[in-house]
């Protein structure tokens, strides 16, 4: 099979956040489901990250592709003693962003889809992927929409759709016609060109700005490591994900600043085409304030003005920060490949 579509996506069977497995099991089904009825040929990647050695390996737990020939399934484990070579390995048991970087550089698609094993994607999001029509050049952000972690995980994925579609939370990302004008409530989203007055304000701002800084305000990073779709080529450009011994938050927006700054042009899918995230117990955006200052105080992380300076020097210069070696991704590093068909 020659793919069209590889989706990376980083995890290790530890319970995170509580009902991982669960969660991973509706992710991979629902992508099963959806994929099937489109025929589209995709490889789902999952690097498992230093592994607990007293639980089973993902591929002994997570649901086989089905038998259609058109989905295989691959696990890429990186070891604990390469995991502890890494400054902050006692504090971090997973590097996502270095974890995707693994996939990146090993995937067989010309287009490459980072994103996570907590999330259902709507069928309109599929039926878009499987219409081909993705290009080079451009990288695609969707609308991340919470959904309650109360939900049926042994339902059908039909059945889960419905339920995501009536109980959104919170809707994460930007509006696709007016991304440098920020709104966050329903009718933004879906009723934006019977706003007149707003989109007057939309406009008046992105004529009467710099076009820099229209186009920080217009960058999609709310959530963007929930889903960031590129050609492989494009990729390669920003040389993908930075490697840094940290936890993953700002590290996924400054892929984005990085491909701006090559001239990869930003494309937001329409609200429909969104991505559904189970809420879980260590989901950042859903704490209360209390819960996100304990959080940022124990996690080694990069703090949001050093990563929005950053993000502005490489769209300014167009330059890619050299923080990734021509390794990245592990390049040249042998690990253990596992391939899953139905």
């Amino acid at each position: 099979m020659n793919p069209y579509l590889s989706i990376v996506a980083a995890s290790r069977n530890d319970n995170h956040g509580g009902d991982l497995t669960n969660r991973m099991e509706v992710f991979l089904r629902g992508l099963y489901h959806q994929l099937s009825q489109y025929h589209l040929p995709t490889e789902i990647i999952i690097v498992e990250w230093n592994p607990p050695s007293d639980r089973p390996g993902l591929s002994a737990i997570l649901p086989k592709p089905p038998s259609n020939g058109n989905i295989i399934l691959r696990i890429i484990t990186v070891p604990y003693e390469i995991h502890a070579q890494y400054k902050t390995s006692s504090h971090l048991p997973l590097f996502q962003m270095i974890a995707k970087n693994v996939g990146i550089r090993r995937a067989k698609a010309p287009f490459i889809l980072c994103t996570n094993v907590d999330l259902l994607f709507s069928s309109k999001l599929v039926h878009f992927l499987a219409s081909k029509k993705l290009k080079k050049g451009t990288y695609y952000r969707c609308n991340r929409c919470d959904i309650p972690k109360e939900i049926d995980y042994s339902a059908e994925i039909p059945v889960l759709l419905k339920f995501a579609r009536k109980n959104i939370i919170q809707r994460l990302g930007k509006n696709r016609l007016y991304p440098n004008f920020n709104g966050q409530s329903k009718w933004w989203y879906h009723n934006i060109l019977t706003l007149g007055m707003v989109w007057g304000i939309a406009l008046i701002k992105r004529f009467s700005e710099s076009r820099l800084k229209t186009t920080i305000e217009s960058a999609d990073t709310w959530a963007c490591g929930d889903f960031t779709l590129m050609h492989r080529e494009d990729w390669e450009k920003i040389n993908g994900y930075f490697e840094l011994d940290a936890y993953s938050i700002h590290i996924d927006s400054l892929a984005l600043f990085a491909a701006l700054g090559q001239g990869i042009h930003q494309k937001i899918l329409a609200p429909e085409l969104c991505i559904f995230h189970i809420s879980h117990r260590a989901g950042w955006e859903l704490q209360d304030p209390m819960q996100k200052i304990k959080f940022d105080i124990q996690m080694p992380m990069l703090d949001w003005n050093t990563a929005k300076a950053a993000c502005e020097h490489m769209l300014r210069e167009q330059v890619v920060l050299p923080i990734n070696g021509p390794d990245w991704g592990l390049l040249g590093r042998t690990l253990n490949d596992t391939t899953i068909t139905g």
